[in-house]
C-alpha cells in the first residue's frame, strides 16, 4: 500500500473515492459552487494506492485557527475526508494514511489537530479524544417566554439588558436572506470565534466557494441579524421553517460574544409567530438559555454530544501555548501508543503563563495522550477521566490539582462543520 500527496490533478479521483467509501454519490453541480469539498486543499490531502494502481483511501486537512483558553489564536490542521473503500479495509490503509498524515503536519511545525468524528470508536486509537460537547434545545414556542432577570443590581432594581426585549435602546434586528449578507455573517463570526475557547475560524474561501453547511452553503436561509446602538452587527441567528401540520424552526447557529444579545436573538425566535416549536442546533451544553425560561422545563434538550475531538502532537508546545487560569504545577506521564511515544513532563503555571519541561520526577497523573486531548481545552475535568479508569492518580490530591488547573472560565464549543 502507497501513501502519496495528492495533486491538483487528482481532485476529482479524491472527491470520488472519499464518497465510495461512506456509500454516497457527489452531489451534482449547481449555479453558485456550494459542495463542501470545493473547499480541499489538494496540497494537503492524501491518497492510498493499492498495487495494482487503483485509490482506495483518502486523508484531507484544511488550514484553520482554533481558539485556546486565553483568547489564544493557534494554526490547527482539520481532519477531514478520512475514508478507505470497504473492499479495503482492515489491510492497514487507515492507519498508514493517520500515520503519514501526522508526520506530516508535524514537519509543519503544527502542534495540534483536529476533526470531526464520524464514528467515536475509530479515532482514540489514532491519539484523538472528544474535547468540546454541544447539544440541541427544542422549546414549544408556548412554553419560551423569558423570565425577568432575578439579580439585582446595587440600587435594589433589577439588572437590566439580559433578558430586555429584542428591540431595546442598545440594538435593533432586522431578518434579511442569507444570501444577501454573507458579509456580515463572515465578519461577526470572526469576532465571536477570537473570543470563544474551542472555535475554529471559517476562512475566507470557505464564504467565497459558500463550501459547508449553512448558514455559509447556498441552502436557503434567513438570518437575524443584531445591530448594536452604532448600527454595527455583533450578532445574528441563522434559521429555516419547516412547512407542514408542525411548524417547526430549525435554527442552524446562534452567533455572538454577547450574552445580552444572544439573549435578544433567542427572544426574537421563541416569539416568531406562525411557529409551533423552535430547535435549536447547536448549544454549549452548559449554556444558560435553559436557565431564563419562565417555565425550566420548557425546553428539551436533545442530540448531546461530541463534537471537536483533538491531538495533541507535540505535548510542551500545546501546553505552553493555552492560556491558564490558576497557578500551580503537575507532573503528567504520558503515553502515546500509536506513535510509539513516552514522555513524563513537569508543567508550571504562573501568571496564566506555562512552562513545560521534562522531568524524572514521580508523576500526579499518567495518562494516555488521548485523553490528555479531551481535558486540553477545559470541556473535560480530568477527574471525570480518572473516575472512569482511564487516567491514573498517583495521590489523593491528583485529580482535584489537574482540575483546578485545566479549569476555564468558559466551557470550550465548536459551531463550524468541516
Amino acid at each position: 500500500m502507497e501513501i502519496r500527496q495528492a495533486t491538483d490533478q487528482d481532485f476529482d479521483a479524491f472527491v470520488s473515492t472519499v464518497h465510495a467509501a461512506f456509500g454516497l454519490y457527489p452531489e451534482p453541480p449547481v449555479d453558485g459552487g456550494g459542495q463542501w469539498w470545493s473547499a480541499l486543499e489538494m496540497d494537503r490531502c492524501l491518497l492510498a494506492v493499492a498495487p495494482d494502481g487503483k485509490r482506495v483511501g483518502t486523508a484531507g486537512a484544511y488550514s484553520f485557527e482554533l481558539t485556546l483558553p486565553g483568547e489564544v489564536l493557534v494554526p490547527v490542521s482539520g481532519v477531514t475526508s478520512v475514508g478507505v473503500l470497504p473492499s479495503h479495509r482492515r489491510q492497514g490503509a487507515l492507519s498508514a494514511l493517520m500515520r503519514h498524515q501526522l508526520a506530516d503536519l508535524r514537519a509543519r511545525g503544527e502542534f495540534l489537530s483536529v476533526l470531526l468524528a464520524s464514528e467515536a470508536l475509530i479515532y482514540r486509537r489514532f491519539g484523538y479524544g472528544p474535547a468540546t460537547y454541544t447539544a440541541g434545545l427544542t422549546v414549544p414556542r408556548h412554553r419560551g417566554a423569558l423570565a425577568v432577570p432575578r439579580a439585582r443590581g446595587g440600587n435594589g432594581r433589577p439588572v437590566t439588558g439580559a433578558a430586555n426585549g429584542a428591540s431595546s435602546p442598545s440594538g435593533a434586528i432586522e431578518v434579511v436572506r442569507s444570501s444577501d449578507c454573507g458579509e456580515v455573517l463572515e465578519q461577526v463570526y470572526d469576532r465571536y470565534r477570537r473570543s470563544q475557547p474551542g472555535a475554529l475560524s471559517r476562512p475566507h474561501r470557505w464564504w467565497s466557494l459558500r463550501a459547508g453547511q449553512p448558514p455559509i452553503s447556498p441552502a436557503p436561509r434567513y438570518v437575524a441579524v443584531h445591530r448594536d446602538a452604532d448600527g454595527v452587527p455583533d450578532g445574528y441567528a441563522s434559521y429555516t421553517i419547516e412547512s407542514g401540520t408542525t411548524r417547526t424552526m430549525k435554527v442552524d447557529e446562534i452567533v455572538t460574544a454577547d450574552d445580552a444579545v444572544h439573549t435578544a436573538l433567542a427572544r426574537f425566535l421563541l416569539e416568531h409567530d406562525l411557529v409551533s416549536q423552535v430547535s435549536i442546533k447547536h448549544v454549549p451544553t452548559d449554556h444558560p438559555l435553559r436557565w431564563q425560561l419562565e417555565d425550566f422545563r420548557g425546553a428539551e434538550v436533545t442530540g448531546v454530544g461530541d463534537w471537536l475531538w483533538v491531538r495533541l502532537l507535540d505535548v510542551p508546545g500545546a501546553l505552553t501555548a493555552r492560556g491558564w487560569s490558576a497557578d500551580g504545577e503537575i507532573v503528567l506521564d504520558v503515553e502515546d501508543p500509536f506513535l510509539g511515544e513516552h514522555g513524563r513532563h513537569l508543567l508550571t503555571v504562573r501568571d496564566g503563563k506555562a512552562g513545560c519541561v521534562p522531568t524524572d520526577r514521580e508523576p500526579d497523573l499518567s495518562l494516555d495522550v488521548s485523553d490528555l486531548a479531551s481535558v486540553y481545552l477545559g470541556g473535560t475535568a480530568p477527574s471525570t477521566l480518572v473516575r472512569a479508569g482511564h487516567v491514573r492518580a498517583h495521590h489523593p490530591g491528583a485529580a482535584a490539582l489537574a482540575d483546578s488547573l485545566f479549569r476555564t472560565e468558559r466551557s470550550p464549543h465548536c459551531l463550524h462543520w468541516f
